[in-house]
């Protein structure tokens, strides 16, 4: 199988030394990564800036941006069989970026936001047969918001944890596709990767 997996955050800039972000590390996209490489698969890591080893034989994207994350995805898609996102994408950034330092005496009060590109909205078309997998990281509701992204993004399964989990080596996950909601036991984010390639195997 030929598997395409997002990871790690992104990052808009602000102005040359400040930029959006978020908590994000990228271990859950390197740990699918990895598997999938364990497993005999051939894996692209698309991935965000991050401070992990890279898997053997893994090809890796560098990118920066959501909107440079969208199109590295975009042109890897027909090569592969599964696409994993993992990576949590910045949903914002600034309106207008400064091409020098901004002076701490001469910030904005306000600084304005527009939306970044949504990477599964911009693929759902190209799914064909493909198998798409999504993540949500939730404060609450779990299943429920897990259930609804699984819908509207026409993804085949959605892995949900609760936002605590981001930075730490393990995680309590969901599984939630169309036949329902599978709830795992804590484990390490390196064995749900490989429930995750697990589950892909079963859908070939």
């Amino acid at each position: 199988m030929r598997i395409l997996v997002t990871g790690g955050p992104t990052r808009e800039p602000i102005d040359p030394v400040r930029f959006i972000s978020n908590a994000s590390t990228g271990k859950m996209g390197y740990a699918v990564a990895a598997a999938g490489i364990d497993s005999g698969h051939d894996v692209r890591l698309v991935s965000g800036p991050v401070h992990i080893g890279v898997p053997e034989c893994v090809h890796v994207i560098d990118v920066v941006t959501t909107g440079e994350m969208a199109d590295a995805v975009l042109s890897n898609i027909e090569w592969c069989d599964a696409l994993v996102m993992a990576a949590a994408p910045a949903d914002w950034r600034p309106v207008i970026v400064s091409g020098e330092k901004l002076k701490k005496d001469r910030m904005p009060s306000e600084l304005p936001l527009e939306s970044t590109r949504d990477i599964l909205q911009l693929v759902k078309g190209l799914k064909a047969g493909r198998i798409f997998v999504g993540f949500a990281v939730e404060t609450s509701a779990l299943a429920e918001n897990a259930a609804r992204k699984l819908r509207e993004k026409h993804l085949d399964l959605v892995v949900a944890n609760d936002v605590s989990s981001i930075a730490s080596d393990v995680s309590k996950v969901l599984f939630v596709t169309n036949c329902g909601v599978r709830e795992f036991p804590i484990m390490s984010k390196r064995d749900v990767a490989v429930e995750i390639i697990k589950w892909l195997e079963s859908k070939q």
